[in-house]
């Protein structure tokens, strides 16, 4: 624990105009974000007598080493530039809301050249009209279904639309009258985007003026007696009609506004957001959070504007936006607003009438969202609480592990030979916290080998980062590690950090090609890649160790692992196996495993753990096998790309036969220079060509294609 006063800057030092300020941790990780109009004063607050601070402003405090701050010229600027912060660096003690699911929204992709109307989920893309977001997707099919009759704008994928060009024919929605049919011409790309435009338009709210017309239309064809077209408008009208009564009129006025609601306690806050389009309600959605630092109700009101806000821009950021309570600097809000949506914004508390009636329903919804989170979170909290006391008990720990690491090896027969490291927190993945390693020491088949090599590199990267942060210091009885691998030499470790401290580093994963059933989680970077960061505040990639160290194995896989961090001078960390055949649990020197019963909840965790690490392995092994087989000689010229590699092929027919070229001839080829011709020809000839295949049948030699596999 820290004393602020040791950080704490001179008298004078800090200035009193806007800014924005950061704390930082003992290992310079960024811990806490802020702002303030006068720093100076902000600042002034943290430091002093610590018996006068909130709990969790003690907390915070005392967590932190140091304190920095950016001067800026206005409070907008300030409140952009935390909003950056707060996202960049994910600080441990800032609020932030988690959505237990991504909300549907009615799209129009009015960026290609025959917009499409569909229901999609996740980061807004450029030049897609969005509306919503909605609570159940089949919400917007019901409403689309009834829309297509007066709008019959596309709605399939583009295969079925290249299909449906193709043939001439167009898909069973074309026949019956709910499309226009422009993939076989029966409308131009203009009308098509004319029926986009009016069904963005009736979406937006705009709809009296439509249904008018439409019924002007309908009176006129009766009178010049075209009783089918005027019977087909009139149903037209009905069915627009059904369409806006599924979202009732909430306010007389056809305003566009978004309702924020808050219902918080002492530990949590729940945010409910209704977004009101002409008047009806278009879609809800809400948040939940953890009060980690001292905030009220404007408080959370600012940050939920900050993330619902944060990455839109144009109509998305409504007229009016209806708050419980204005932030603690409401015209830099203001100002924030109008600069996202291009025009003024009001932002303020509805004092009577209709809104304060709609804000009394927003703050309702709230309410039970946040009743309904805590009596699933008391269930969860119970049966993980439950799950890590079993294996507490049954493993012999101290404690509960709170933190838990799982390590599995993939392999096809020997070929790819990869490994994976999975985190686990309170019972919970923690998928920024993945990482995938590549056995680079030996080639071929040992399991047990390969997890002595990757834990061994596993808790050497540990180290260092202890070393280079400080946490234990190098004393002259020390001695390395006998490793391949350089390794600082080290008494055993203090202890691990907390397990709730660790940080999170997300990165995308690749596609595998044979997905698992999982949704694939963010990728961790490459071990060959996962060198400590910078001091730059960001969370480092193996900073932390666990209290249980589980490997997906038996006895052999174990003891390789305990050999391991034993070489390594650890002796802090539990270590444990799951074989699967019996479900059984291996110690470390145990000739009999444990057994846990078939329904304890200690070992439906474990299997978890080591499913979840399985399932991680086999996707990226699974990659990596696939980049292997698609790799050609060429692959290992530096600056020949994909272009140029291409022109090689087309112009020779086949590697093999490029390969029999000679300088001059690859010269030949557009865009091929002598220097990398002649880094063509080397990398070719230091290749040696693939034993030819044979048709058994026929005795056939089975040429080489252009991709270096055989045809």
């Amino acid at each position: 624990m820290a004393d602020p006063s040791s950080y704490r800057p001179r008298p004078g030092q800090i200035p009193d105009s806007p800014g924005v300020y950061r704390f930082r941790d003992e290992h310079r990780r960024v811990i806490y974000v802020g702002k303030a109009k006068n720093l100076r004063q902000r600042l002034a607050n943290y430091f002093q007598d610590l018996a006068g601070l909130h709990p969790r402003t003690r907390t915070m405090v005392t967590t932190a080493a140091s304190v920095e701050w950016t001067v800026v010229s206005t409070e907008v600027e300030a409140l952009q530039l935390e909003y950056s912060w707060i996202k960049e660096y994910d600080p441990r003690f800032n609020v932030k809301y988690r959505d237990d699911k991504s909300y549907p929204y009615l799209a129009v992709t009015l960026n290609e050249e025959f917009p499409r109307v569909q229901v999609m989920r996740g980061a807004k893309k450029k030049g897609v009209r969005y509306f919503g977001p909605y609570g159940h997707a089949w919400a917007i099919r019901e409403t689309v279904d009834l829309m297509l009759r007066v709008f019959p704008v596309r709605t399939c994928s583009a295969g079925v639309f290249k299909n449906a060009a193709r043939t001439g024919r167009p898909c069973l929605l074309g026949y019956i009258g709910k499309c226009s049919a422009p993939c076989v011409g029966r409308v131009t790309p203009q009308e098509h985007r004319e029926l986009a435009d009016d069904f963005c338009d009736f979406m937006a709210g705009r709809t009296g003026a439509y249904i008018r017309r439409l019924e002007k239309d309908m009176m006129a064809a009766a009178e010049e007696m075209e009783y089918e077209r005027a019977a087909r408008l009139r149903d037209d009208v009905e069915a627009l009609k059904r369409a806006m009564e599924k979202s009732a009129v909430v306010l007389a006025d056809a305003t566009d506004a978004d309702l924020i609601a808050v219902a918080e306690d002492e530990l949590e806050a729940a945010v409910q957001i209704f977004h009101v389009r002409g008047g009806r309600v278009r879609g809800q959605r809400g948040w939940v959070t953890d009060k980690v630092e001292n905030v009220d109700t404007s408080g959370l009101v600012e940050h939920a504007i900050q993330q619902l806000y944060g990455e839109e821009a144009g109509d998305a950021v409504p007229k009016e936006v209806l708050v419980p309570a204005l932030p603690e600097d409401p015209d830099a809000v203001s100002q924030w607003l109008a600069g996202r949506r291009g025009s003024q914004v009001s932002l303020r508390i509805p004092q009577r009438g209709d809104k304060k009636d709609l804000m009394a329903t927003v703050q309702r919804n709230a309410q039970q969202a946040l009743g309904l989170h805590k009596t699933k979170r008391a269930s969860d909290l119970t049966t993980r609480s439950r799950a890590l006391e079993e294996i507490s008990e049954a493993l012999g720990l101290d404690t509960a592990p709170l933190r838990i690491e799982c390590f599995d090896i993939s392999h096809l027969q020997g070929d790819d030979v990869v490994a994976s490291m999975v985190v686990f927190e309170d019972g919970l993945a923690r998928k920024g916290e993945y990482r995938r390693f590549q056995i680079k020491s030996f080639e071929g088949q040992d399991d047990v080998r390969s997890m002595h090599e990757v834990i061994g590199r596993r808790f050497r990267r540990y180290l260092q980062e202890k070393e280079r942060t400080g946490e234990w210091e190098e004393t002259p009885a020390d001695t390395g590690p006998a490793q391949t691998d350089p390794a600082p030499a080290h008494p055993a470790p203090t202890g691990p950090a907390p397990a709730h401290s660790a940080p999170e580093s997300p990165a995308p994963d690749p596609a595998p090609q044979n997905p698992a059933p999982d949704p694939a989680p963010q990728n961790p970077a490459p071990d060959s890649a996962a060198e400590p960061r910078e001091d730059d505040g960001r969370p480092k990639r193996f900073a932390y160790p666990p209290q249980l160290l589980v490997v997906d194995g038996g006895q052999p896989q174990v003891a390789a692992a305990k050999r391991a961090l034993d070489e390594l001078g650890i002796d802090d960390i539990a270590v444990c196996g799951l074989a699967k055949r019996l479900e059984e649990v291996w110690l470390p020197d145990d000739d009999d495993p444990v057994v846990l019963p078939r329904s304890s909840e200690g070992l439906y965790l474990l299997q978890r753990i080591r499913d979840e690490a399985h399932r991680f392995a086999i996707t990226y092994q699974r990659a990596k096998r696939a980049k292997r087989i698609r790799s050609s000689p060429l692959d290992a010229v530096a600056g020949l790309g994909e272009t140029r590699k291409q022109a090689l092929i087309k112009h020779f027919g086949s590697v093999k036969k490029l390969r029999q070229a000679t300088i001059d001839e690859i010269c030949e080829v557009p865009g091929i220079g002598r220097r990398t011709a002649e880094s063509v020809a080397v990398a070719l000839a230091s290749t040696t060509p693939a034993t030819p295949a044979v048709n058994t049948a026929t005795g056939e030699i089975i040429e080489e294609d252009d991709g270096g596999s055989t045809t």
